[in-house]
């Protein structure tokens, strides 16, 4: 069910919403905390609320969307409830500001706040350069961003480094959590040796890239090289130099990683890109300080960067059988299919040209020096009776 209550106040919102729940029958909410979306009116704002919906059915809370509309316009507020099955688990609060109205969003907000529940306030799109310092910033226990859907991801990344705060996160680092399941579970088999180095492959403008090579740098101490690829899209390849081999994790196809150690059989693993519901619902699960995000944002500058060479860029053909599908008819591969089958052709024809030896000739052959021995015996004698003769 959605309500809308145009041009009105958050007194008026409060009441509407005591109004619903005594006629839906509702006595109790089992709510567990209030997420505030900050973002822009506009088409994406839906986006996020249904990302919040989504993550609310393991989380239920109360949504407080403040969607800042035209700053040009005259002041009003403008809400919509939203509740049942157009609010997942949760119980939607849709704000729209305009005019003066648009920077007073935690003004706006505190009314409506779930009373002793923690607030996390959560940035979809683009975010402030101090989080804890925003206005519903400073409401918040919990305050999570997104640099990949910045205009410059890594620059933003490079501002969340320099103003963290306890208790900021970026969805960019959950992302990481299933490489960092699979890169920690692989040091855990023999022969338990010490990383001396590693290598991190991914888009240039990944911001998850640059967070997982600074997570190797601060948890392993070790040099790193965060290496920047032509193709492919997000995290491309991990390697892992240890002295008996290196440990490689690929992900060339965006769905299905390839693990790879000495001495032991290559294993397929699930590292399906994950989506932003999944993402909020895990950063939802705790409202402490992330110290390893900490940590890994300051290792941020151990990190070197280089451009991918012709041997580290993806193979279309091993990223199909990774995925266990037949490779695409790409020019490449038609290219290199093409010169094998003209190299094997050539091959061919030089053998059939070339002659071969008759049996006749090659007994014939190796008859002649055993005539000629005798001839140059008989010489010898002859010459040797003549000098006795003599």
């Amino acid at each position: 069910m959605i309500i809308d209550l145009p041009a009105t106040t958050t007194s008026k919102v409060n009441s509407k919403l005591v109004h619903v729940r005594e006629q839906g029958g509702a006595t109790t909410l089992g709510r567990v905390l209030t997420l505030v979306i900050v973002t822009d009116d506009g088409e994406r704002t839906e986006e996020a609320i249904e990302a919040a919906n989504e993550a609310s059915r393991e989380h239920p809370c109360r949504v407080i969307v403040v969607a800042r509309g035209a700053k040009r316009a005259a002041a009003r507020l403008d809400a919509q409830i939203r509740v049942g099955g157009d609010a997942g688990a949760s119980e939607v609060i849709v704000l729209r500001l305009y005019g003066a109205l648009a920077d007073e969003g935690a003004s706006c907000v505190i009314p409506l706040l779930l009373p002793d529940a923690p607030v996390v306030a959560w940035w979809p799109f683009e975010a402030p350069a101090k989080p804890a310092e925003d206005p519903i910033g400073r409401l918040a226990q919990r305050r999570i961003t997104d640099s990949a859907t910045d205009r410059n991801p890594i620059k933003a990344l490079e501002v969340r480094q320099r103003y963290y705060a306890d208790g900021d996160t970026d969805l960019a680092w959950t992302r990481l959590t299933l490489w960092r399941a699979v890169l920690a579970a692989s040091l855990d088999l023999p022969p338990y040796e010490k990383v001396t180095s590693a290598a991190v492959t991914g888009e240039g403008d990944s911001p998850s890239t640059d967070l997982l090579a600074g997570w190797l740098a601060a948890a392993l101490r070790v040099p790193v090289k965060r290496v920047k690829a032509t193709d492919g899209e997000g995290i491309i390849s991990v390697v892992l130099e240890r002295k008996s081999g290196s440990i490689e994790l690929t992900r060339p196809d965006g769905r299905v990683g390839m693990l790879t150690q000495p001495n032991q059989p290559a294993r397929r693993v699930a590292l399906q890109r994950r989506q932003v519901r999944d993402c909020l619902a895990e950063e939802l699960r705790r409202l402490d300080p992330d110290e390893i995000y900490e940590d890994t944002l300051k290792g941020l500058s151990k990190i070197t960067r280089a451009r991918a060479s012709a041997r580290t860029r993806p193979d279309p053909d091993r990223a199909a059988d990774v995925a266990g599908q037949a490779p695409k008819p790409t020019a490449a591969r038609a290219a290199r299919v093409s010169k094998a089958q003209n190299a094997t052709a050539k091959s061919t024809a030089k053998s059939a040209a070339k002659p071969t030896a008759k049996p006749a000739e090659t007994k014939s052959a190796e008859a002649k020096p055993a005539k000629a021995a005798p001839r140059r015996a008989t010489t010898t004698r002859a010459k040797s009776g003549s000098k006795a003769a003599r």
